[in-house]
């Protein structure tokens, strides 16, 4: 049997599809409080723009108020196929984008099926780009060859998670984190597409399945250039009356600095700047470590949390009643993975 190619840095983060009633809220938030370039496409779109490409945050009208698509850049048509392959094998429903979807995410070749706690993957091979100025309080963001960012999402079946991506995009575990919150314990695992530290990071709670968080997505991430731009960010934010879930601190595993805040759609959205970046030599030698603690310091708890405690408690109890979808085709464990 022919060894499949391992494509492993072949993909990253190209964009996200947000679904949300709130769209002027989503303005406000992203062009005055982030600092973003926002194009209001019409009464029930708009895009953010952190560099040339047309788009990296879809917002479109809708009942989810949480992300509904990731859309992953392949770099060639070859590998495109490989994990067209990947999931046709694994017989999956899989369909081609539409022109008008395609347009609306400034992707050429776009195809789409079924991802983790009903988040679809997208893959695409080829973003438009703009010649338009970006209009944002922001220097730069940094994207490029590592993606937009990363997104972090809750899990109760941490392995079907991590397998399904493993077996889709060919990730590597780049670290883990043990994080001690009262006498519970969160477990949370890294893994990269390239030389971003991380693309997918996953959490759940250890030895319980049960599941905190109301939106499929924790947490989004972006990377701003400078340190200035940060710290404005965090002061626009706080100034126009947006939650701040969590302070300025810095990470044990990528040392990223960054601060987290709240988005209309209750998910969080983490500004950072500066992570590790896990380069050709790094590559070459890189083994997976343990951290206690997700923080070296900063990241405290910001204002009244008491009504989003309660409201995650009771999604923890919903979640104890529910099975998460976990893509079985994609999430079968193989003997001693993961260690």
């Amino acid at each position: 049997m022919t060894a499949r190619p391992d494509i492993f840095g072949a993909a990253r983060l190209g964009y996200l599809v947000v679904q949300s009633q709130r769209l002027t809220d989503w303005n406000r938030f992203g062009a005055d409080a982030i600092g973003l370039h926002v194009d209001e496409l019409t009464r029930d779109a708009l895009r953010f723009r952190l560099d040339d490409r047309q788009c990296r945050f879809l917002i479109q009208r809708g009942d989810a108020e949480d992300v509904v698509a990731t859309g992953w850049e392949i770099d060639d048509h070859g590998t495109f196929d490989e994990i067209l392959g990947r999931v046709t094998a694994a017989g999956l429903p899989i369909t081609e984008g539409t022109a008008e979807q395609a347009a609306l995410r400034g992707v050429e070749r776009l195809w789409r099926f079924p991802g983790p706690k009903n988040v679809t993957t997208e893959i695409f091979t080829h973003a438009r780009t703009t010649s338009a100025p970006l209009r944002m309080r922001n220097t730069a963001f940094v994207t490029g060859r590592s993606g937009m960012g990363h997104v972090a999402i809750t899990t109760t079946r941490p392995e079907q998670l991590h397998t399904y991506w493993n077996n889709l995009l060919d990730l590597r575990l780049s670290d883990r984190i043990t994080e001690r919150i009262g006498p519970a314990k969160l477990k949370i695992r890294f893994l990269r597409s390239g030389q971003r530290h991380h693309s997918v990071a996953l959490a759940n709670v250890a030895g319980l399945r049960m599941d905190p968080i109301r939106t499929a997505v924790q947490h989004v991430n972006i990377e701003i250039a400078t340190l200035e731009d940060l710290l404005a960010a965090f002061h626009r934010v706080t100034d126009l009356g947006f939650a701040m879930a969590w302070s300025i601190g810095q990470h044990t595993n990528d040392r990223e600095l960054s601060f987290y805040s709240v988005t209309p759609s209750g998910f969080e959205l983490e500004v950072g700047w500066n992570p590790v970046v896990v380069t050709p030599e790094l590559e070459a030698t890189w083994e997976p470590s343990h951290y206690d603690g997700i923080s070296i310091w900063g990241h405290t708890v910001v204002g009244n949390q008491v009504a989003t405690l309660m409201s995650r408690f009771q999604g923890a109890v919903r979640s104890l009643r529910e099975r998460e979808a976990t893509v079985p085709a994609l999430s079968s464990i193989p003997r001693g993975a993961h260690r």
